[in-house]
């Protein structure tokens, strides 16, 4: 059965990319912990981050560090945290989070509820980071 990311990168259900290439895809998190906050996934399906085959693991990890570098660009933060949890969605995926201090990567926090021309602005501010990072 498809993971709801499988679905986001057959384009069955919209989201709000922000990086994309031939092997990974970078997406605002509808339910996020701050502004800015970006899940960065392999385009296969894998259950379990650390089943992923080392090439594609590194790979994913240096498209995570792009993606990283133009959220920091795009919104004010000390920090872009990382955090990888996997028990969300049977799909191996990163966090990046806009952080200012430990507390802000805090998962039982109240989760933002931002507006789509909120989510427009931010994924647009991305965008225009990542492309002048690659």
């Amino acid at each position: 059965m498809a993971s709801v990311f499988s679905k986001i990168i057959a384009g069955e259900i919209p989201a709000w990319k922000v990086a994309e290439d031939d092997q990974y895809l970078a997406f605002l998190d509808i339910s996020p912990l701050a502004a800015g906050h970006t899940l960065v996934i392999p385009k296969q399906e894998i259950d379990y981050i650390f089943d992923i085959e080392d090439e594609l693991f590194a790979g994913l990890h240096l498209f995570a560090k792009k993606v990283a570098r133009a959220i920091g660009k795009a919104i004010p933060c000390e920090r872009v945290g990382v955090a990888v949890v996997g028990l969300e969605v049977p799909h191996a995926h990163i966090h990046l989070i806009p952080i200012n201090g430990v507390h802000d990567i805090d998962f039982s926090r109240p989760k933002l509820q931002l507006s789509k021309e909120e989510m427009g602005a931010i994924c647009e501010k991305i965008k225009a980071g990542f492309s002048s990072t690659t």
